[in-house]
């Protein structure tokens, strides 16, 4: 038998925990309370034979009505007669005062929970062929803005943002740095991106593809930021609560050491962007050739031509040159097989498989068609190319980060034997960088010398004017964005007027980190800018939505396949005359190559004069200093 003490501990526990159950417990509570309140008071009235003055006694049926009306209503108590009526229905206002105040208070406080709890981002969300990004970096503006763009055709698109960040702090951070979402909707989530629990909240069972940002490194550098990413890819696929159809991941991973572990851990759902080897080797080409990187973003840009990796049945045993001059309004460029290999400018003469899906360069998908009737070639203005040298280059980098080794390794691969390079920089690690640092064959030889890249004195000192390139890069890895370009800007206006005083023009390339900054440093007048951020956000973006983008830059960027070039006009028709792209793609594929598009630099021209994919019928006459871009192996 229990004891007295033991029950009434027994029963307070029991009740605790009713209590502790939430709102409908407690509400539950109140209900049972005013039941007990109105029954009581029923009886009461009926035992002592109460009623309004001046009528007959009630029954219970009419006294537990009554009791409930000035139980919900206070004001009810004031018409009653009688005192003994009166007494009664006093307390019972009195209990129902006290029952519906509490009820208030519950339900005020449920509301205030299940508000705080949406603010929170901790609701799951019910989408269909939405696109996720997971993680939080500088880049995330850039690829909500690309992907908004290629929305723009669809109905109802969807993006869900899920992060560490606090959800009201991420939605007004979108909203003030991205003025218009279009049709898009953004939802954002707080949550863990390598737990599962966490990741399920943003249905990536039903998503159209995954965006995996590299957040921002912490003290560690970029292997933790790899490392979160490679976790995150690694709770998706292994999750077993995942569909059966392969997801569509991309993934930036900072460090390339670290890509073999992200492709054994995400396999073929996963394409990588691996963020410093994409802008190292794109500065290193853009310095090599004037206005490249205009030409790269041109191609990752959703509001301009793209790549398509599309069917067309209609290409299957006819010869990569005779494809390439089957379209009028596009630009093909090469095949991807089934298993995923990617083959650009193949020679001319290669029969295009059956099975394959053509790479091809256009505005949009919809305007790929292959074009009947004749091909107007005019072959008597196409012209043999002069031969030309190789020549050492003498090469300087002003400043430094965590991408200068990978540039200078990648631009040993391309330079004539007996070039230079020469490091400029003032960090404090830069002699233990510089014993790291190892470039590839014996074609080009390293100098460095630490000084201040921000001081006219210091860079007046290095004779700049006896270099073929300049390249400016930001001190990223030590400060952040902002101050990083502000450096940079600082030494892109000494450069300046060191080129005015000289009467020499400087071949500089700088890498910006903020796109917003590229107008400030366009009155500099260097010859082109790499914006860091903005090309890993293009990229990401686009390889969410075509799953061969990735291999197919690889391919672009790798110096053993074929690769965008930029050549003098007269190496392919005579200049002065007008002739049309029909020709200028003839020229290109008689020499082994793939006209892309041409650069005209006209005082005012769009886009710095740059057209990639122009229609073969257009008519120009090429001048002194134009260029055609084009896709060539060598």
């Amino acid at each position: 038998m229990n004891k007295p003490g033991k029950l009434s501990a027994r029963l307070r526990y029991e009740f605790d925990k009713s209590m502790s159950a939430g709102p409908i417990a407690l509400i539950g509570w109140l209900a049972l309370i005013s039941l007990v309140v109105i029954i009581v008071a029923g009886v009461v009235i009926v035992s002592l034979q109460l009623g309004p003055e001046g009528q007959p006694p009630l029954d219970f049926v009419e006294a537990a009505w009554e009791s409930l009306m000035r139980s919900m209503d206070a004001g009810t108590v004031a018409g009653d007669t009688g005192w003994g009526f009166r007494a009664v229905g006093l307390l019972v206002t009195l209990a129902g005062i006290f029952i519906f105040s509490t009820l208030i208070g519950i339900l005020s406080s449920g509301i205030e929970g299940k508000l705080e709890e949406l603010r929170k981002g901790r609701s799951k969300v019910l989408e269909q062929d939405h696109t996720i990004i997971l993680n939080w970096s500088p880049s995330i503006f850039d690829v909500i803005s690309e992907l908004v763009v290629a929305n723009a055709s669809r109905k109802h698109p969807r993006i869900v943002v899920m992060s560490g960040l606090d959800k009201v702090e991420m939605e007004d951070q979108i909203a003030a740095k991205i003025e218009d979402l279009g049709n898009t909707r953004i939802i954002c989530r707080h949550g863990d991106t390598s737990d599962l629990y966490d990741l399920a909240l943003v249905s990536p069972q039903t998503a159209r593809s995954i965006i995996v940002l590299s957040p921002e490194a912490g003290e560690d550098g970029a292997d933790t930021a790899d490392s979160r990413v490679i976790k995150t890819v690694l709770a998706l696929v292994n999750d077993p609560r995942r569909r059966a159809a392969p997801y569509r991941i991309a993934a930036e991973i900072r460090d390339a050491a670290n890509a073999e572990v992200a492709r054994v851990v995400g396999g073929s759902e996963v394409q990588l962007v691996l963020a410093d080897d994409l802008i190292a080797r794109i500065v290193v080409h853009s310095s090599r050739q004037s206005g490249l990187s205009a030409v790269y973003s041109e191609l990752l840009d959703f509001d301009g031509c793209e790549i398509y990796t599309i069917e067309q049945p209609a290409l299957a045993g006819m010869s990569f040159g005779a494809g390439v001059m089957a379209y009028e309004g596009s630009t093909l460029i090469g095949f991807t097989r089934p298993d995923g290999s990617v083959t650009l400018n193949p020679p001319m003469d290669t029969v295009i498989p059956p099975d394959v899906r053509a790479i091809i360069i256009a505005e949009d998908d919809a305007a790929i068609k292959l074009t009947t009737g004749t091909r107007p070639v005019s072959r008597e203005l196409i012209v043999t190319p002069a031969e030309r040298p190789d020549a050492p280059e003498y090469t300087l980098i002003l400043g430094w980060n965590r991408r200068a080794p990978i540039i200078a390794h990648e631009m040993s691969r391309y330079v004539a034997p007996g070039s230079i390079l020469t490091i400029a920089a003032d960090t404090p690690d830069l002699d233990a960088d510089m014993a790291r640092l190892s470039v590839s064959g014996t074609n080009l030889a390293l100098h460095y010398v630490r000084t201040d890249t921000t001081s006219r004195a210091a860079l007046e000192q290095l004779d700049i004017a006896a270099y073929d390139h300049v390249l400016v890069l930001g001190y990223s890895d030590l400060m952040g964005a902002q101050a990083t370009d502000t450096r940079t800007l600082v030494t892109l206006l000494h450069l300046r007027k060191i080129a005015d005083q000289a009467g020499k023009h400087i071949n500089v390339v700088s890498e910006m980190v903020d796109v917003r900054n590229r107008e400030l440093a366009e009155v500099t007048k260097a010859d082109d800018f790499v914006v860091s951020n903005k090309l890993v956000s293009l990229m990401l973006a686009q390889a969410s939505e075509n799953d061969r983008l990735a291999a197919i830059f690889d391919d672009l960027l790798d110096e053993d396949g074929s690769e965008i070039y930029m050549r003098p006009a007269e190496d392919y028709v005579r200049l002065g005359t007008p002739v049309n792209f029909y020709t200028i793609t003839q020229a290109a594929c008689d020499l082994g190559q793939v006209a892309l598009g041409y650069h005209r630099p006209r005082a005012g021209a769009k886009a710095g004069g740059i057209v990639v994919n122009p229609p073969k019928t257009d008519v120009l006459d090429y001048q002194p200093g134009d260029r055609i871009i084009v896709l060539a192996r060598d």
